[in-house]
């Protein structure tokens, strides 16, 4: 949540505000889950936002907030919020582990500057002194300083190599938040965003390498009836099986990401149509070949396809081109039966 809706939930009104969410999630047919408790809470407390307008858009048409949708809100509205508070907190621990650090340097800094300063007057003194008693006096005098810069350089080392630990600790755990936050929650693929960063890398690598780059576009075909015939829970069954075909087959130098509710799109770096074309058709016929299974009954639900279609970037394009003809590739595999690859720089119609 924002800092804002953040603070309100800590008020009186957040009474009121749970009130509503649970009285709208009960309305809609919502479960009450944590991730759909902060969702709600969320369209409450700022009817105005982002969020409020999609879920008001999806009621509005009609559609099932399913689990799958849930995800799909929270990634896109929610996980932002929730990426920024970590780096925030993750940034306020590193200032203040390098304050720390900075402070133990300077009284280093202090005791060394004082040995020195020590040392210089033994020096002179040790030009004048004569007496036994004096210079062993000046000796125990040394020997007090020499241990105490010596424990001092202990206790920094030992800071410093705690400090070293615990950036690094700090290091894993942001890029932990790096990897959640471009990570799809249901089938542990990329999600659009991270699909959209990497996109962007790839197409300027291809510019810069003069190699060839092709997309693709996949969709699990008839998955709002099968739906409908199984439940949303088997829905999301059937979502995690392809995508984890699609990810062993998608493994890198290529790119696979879930794009949107049953559809994926794959980066090929370096792969020109014609290989592309090879790998998806393995991808279909190996998820086309599979007799599925309800978990909970172990019910047959029977076999399922995808469609799928591809696009060779051309000099010059944007990946946004690319995306776009490799879903009308998709379209035209739909329109022509479904469970079919098209090769988009086959079609006149697409690659025009």
């Amino acid at each position: 949540m924002s800092g804002d809706i953040e603070q309100t939930m800590r008020g009186p009104q957040a009474y009121t505000i749970v009130r509503k969410a649970i009285e709208l999630m009960e309305k809609h047919r919502v479960w009450p889950t944590p991730l759909n408790f902060e969702l709600w809470s969320h369209f409450v407390a700022d009817p105005d936002g982002a969020l409020a307008k999609e879920l008001n858009r999806l009621i509005s048409a009609g559609e099932p907030m399913t689990e799958n949708v849930s995800e799909e809100l929270a990634a896109a509205y929610l996980a932002k919020a929730r990426l920024n508070e970590q780096i925030r907190d993750a940034g306020d621990k590193l200032t203040q582990e390098l304050a720390s650090v900075a402070k133990a340097i300077q009284t280093a800094q202090k005791s060394t500057h004082a040995y020195g300063q020590t040392l210089a007057g033994a020096s002179v003194d040790l030009g004048a002194a004569t007496d036994p008693t004096t210079l062993k006096k000046m000796v125990e005098t040394l020997a007090s300083a020499t241990d105490r810069v010596q424990k001092q350089n202990t206790s920094l080392e030992q800071r410093l190599s705690d400090s070293t630990t615990e950036v690094a600790r700090l290091r894993e755990h942001l890029e932990q938040v790096r990897r959640d936050a471009t990570t799809d929650g249901l089938t542990n693929l990329a999600n659009r965003k991270a699909f959209d960063e990497e996109l962007a890398k790839a197409c300027a690598d291809a510019d810069e390498q003069g190699g060839a780059l092709t997309l693709a576009v996949l969709d699990i075909d008839h998955f709002k009836n099968f739906n409908d015939t199984w439940g949303h829970q088997t829905g999301d069954q059937v979502i995690r099986f392809v995508a984890s075909v699609i990810g062993r087959v998608g493994a890198t130098p290529r790119f696979a990401a879930r794009y949107g509710g049953e559809e994926f799109a794959m980066i090929f770096p370096g792969e020109d149509a014609a290989i592309v074309e090879a790998c998806l058709e393995e991808i279909r016929e190996e998820v086309a070949s599979r007799m599925l299974k309800r978990r909970s009954t172990n019910e047959d639900l029977g076999t399922i396809t995808i469609s799928s279609g591809l696009a060779q970037r051309r000099p010059g394009e944007t990946g946004s081109c690319t995306i776009e003809r490799a879903d009308a590739a998709l379209y035209v595999s739909k329109r022509s039966g479904r469970n079919r690859v098209t090769n988009g720089e086959q079609v006149a119609s697409v690659a025009a």
